[in-house]
């Protein structure tokens, strides 16, 4: 029964049979492909088998004896090409899942978490500071490296060279590291326990950090020398200079101070607002302007355009250094701008009845018991201007 190479090729439009349940199916507009039908579990079904001009009759007959096999032993042809077609497109699946997650390394597991939590972060710095510490510390080694295989012996390796000389640097490398683990896990880029959690994890192989920990201080001019010092101060010209001297006479941070705008400063008040993000503990704080410290900046010219009580160049905040350099300059080298605020401190608990509470709160310190920051609703405003006037009153007014 089977059809000629004539037969084939002067086929009409119709079926014609070519035996064993092989069929040429010739379409109205000419185009010929082979059909094979058979019969499983009492189930009559026909499949495609391609078109004449790719699969020739010799190759669709070896195929239909192929497929009359299988249904031979009751196995459908039809049902085993889809089966097949599901498996190879769940291993191409696997496969592209397999390529997708070799590309998912540690340094895009890291963008990727820093780009999704920069919004939470309370300023540019903290973001940078996330970007530098992988890049110094972690790249190095893993960054390269596909997140799912990251390992404890990894981290060992990054943290074992800064854990004894930089332990705080170390520690925050070690949080940061876990913390993009978790999310890489979180996402489906990795399995298993996190290589980076202290507890129950490195703790068995890395001193505590306690133990290993240098407590540095900042250096701070003795709370004796200060009238000496604000004297010589007040004695040099500039801006950096009178940034430094508004520092020591509100015992603020450097920060805040080469920062503070005139929108923050209210010299009918006598009130200095700080807000939220420009503060270390993210609460507004209020610092109480004494006489001395309104003098100065009554004294400080508005430029303008620019919002900085204390401008640097182009109109931008002056940077720590230039306030560090007039140090440098009257020779005092073994002083922290910082350290200041200790000498402010210092001289407080030692020649003042001012509560620690009030002193605490002039330094805009944290309150550590919770159950205590709870109750505590007032900022102590009028008991820190007292405190402020006697610190200046010290130093020597104006």
């Amino acid at each position: 029964m089977a059809l000629t190479a004539l037969e084939i090729r002067n086929a009409k439009p119709g079926m014609l049979a070519d035996g064993g349940g092989l069929y040429l199916y010739v379409k109205a507009g000419g185009a010929k492909s082979w059909i094979f039908r058979f019969q499983v579990n009492g189930k009559r079904r026909e499949m495609g088998l391609g078109a004449l001009a790719h699969l020739g009759a010799p190759e669709a007959r070896a195929e239909a004896s192929r497929l009359r096999a299988l249904a031979a032993k009751k196995i459908d042809p039809l049902d085993l090409k889809h089966s097949e077609a599901e498996a190879s497109q769940a291993a191409a699946a696997a496969e592209a899942r397999e390529v997708a997650l070799e590309a998912v390394t540690f340094k895009v597991a890291a963008e990727r978490y820093i780009a999704a939590q920069e919004t939470s972060w309370r300023n540019p710095k903290h973001r940078q500071q996330w970007e530098n510490t992988p890049a110094t510390y972690a790249y190095p080694t893993i960054g390269a490296l596909p997140v799912r295989d990251v390992e404890a012996e990894h981290v060992v390796e990054i943290l074992k060279t800064i854990w004894g000389t930089k332990p705080e640097t170390a520690s925050r490398v070690r949080m940061r590291i876990e913390a993009v683990l978790n999310s890489a896990k979180l996402m489906g880029w990795r399995t298993g326990e996190n290589p980076a959690i202290w507890r129950g994890g490195l703790e068995a192989v890395l001193p505590r950090i306690s133990k290993v920990k240098q407590v540095t201080h900042h250096a701070a001019l003795p709370w004796s020398a200060a009238p000496d010092f604000i004297t010589a101060l007040r004695a040099r010209d500039g801006i950096s200079a009178r940034a430094l001297e508004f520092c020591i006479l509100s015992a603020a941070r450097s920060g805040e101070v080469r920062k503070a705008t005139w929108q923050e400063i209210d010299l009918k008040a006598g009130l200095w607002t700080i807000p939220p993000e420009r503060m270390k503990a993210g609460r507004e704080h209020r610092v109480p302007l004494t006489g001395a410290a309104k003098t100065l900046l009554e004294a400080m010219p508005r430029i303008e355009g620019c919002p900085y009580v204390f401008p640097g160049l182009r109109n931008r905040p002056l940077s720590d250094m230039t306030l560090s350099a007039v140090l440098k300059r009257m020779k005092v080298l073994d002083v922290t701008v910082h350290g200041f605020r200790s000498t402010f401190r210092d001289w407080a608990a030692e020649k003042t009845d001012h509560s620690p509470e009030t002193i605490e709160m002039a330094l805009a310190h944290t309150v550590a018991n919770k159950v205590e920051a709870a109750y505590r609703r007032g900022d102590l405003l009028a008991k820190r201007t007292a405190l402020m006037e006697d610190w200046v009153g010290y130093l020597g007014g104006t």
